[in-house]
């Protein structure tokens, strides 16, 4: 098992972004790993800021539709986890690749928020049109996770 990973997001067939990480784990399904917010400058979504010092743990899977990414500042506190809906996880080569199919989720630390997220791009993507099945799937993936984030659960897909 290597220490270090890129993650490669793609949308469309193009990299959409490239980082390092640290692999915490790999048990052949679910793929954890951490990474420092590595993007220029601080991203206020309006619910939640992402700012140099935040700690990012990854969690992906090769048999689900999603990866899921628990946020913590630079101190520590939690912010909450941000719900990427993917294509199932490919990891090869020290590489762990996904697709972005533009659903997401964002869920506050305390679980007072849980938002849908981007489905007008969705939409917009024709990904309807082009695959209907992996349309069907990714929409299913939303509704699980908004599913366990207010049932409280979403945490427990994230144990080793």
């Amino acid at each position: 098992m290597a220490p270090f990973v890129d993650v490669v997001l793609t949308k469309g067939g193009r990299t959409k972004i490239r980082y390092r990480a640290t692999l915490l784990g790999d048990d052949g399904t679910h793929v954890r790993v951490s990474a420092p917010w590595s993007a220029p400058g601080v991203r206020d979504f309006g619910f939640v800021r992402f700012e140099p010092g935040d700690v990012f743990t990854e969690h992906y899977w090769r048999d689900r539709w999603y990866a899921v990414k628990e946020v913590r500042g630079g101190d520590g506190t939690p912010k909450g986890w941000y719900c990427d809906v993917t294509r199932p996880a490919v990891v090869v080569g020290g590489e762990i690749v996904v697709e972005d199919l533009d659903l997401d989720l964002w869920v506050s630390a305390d679980g007072s928020a849980v938002l849908r997220l981007d489905e007008d791009e969705f939409e917009a993507s024709g990904l309807a049109g082009r695959d209907p099945e992996a349309a069907r799937r990714a929409a299913s993936a939303l509704d699980e996770l908004e599913r366990l984030a207010r049932e409280g659960t979403l945490t427990e897909l994230l144990r080793p």
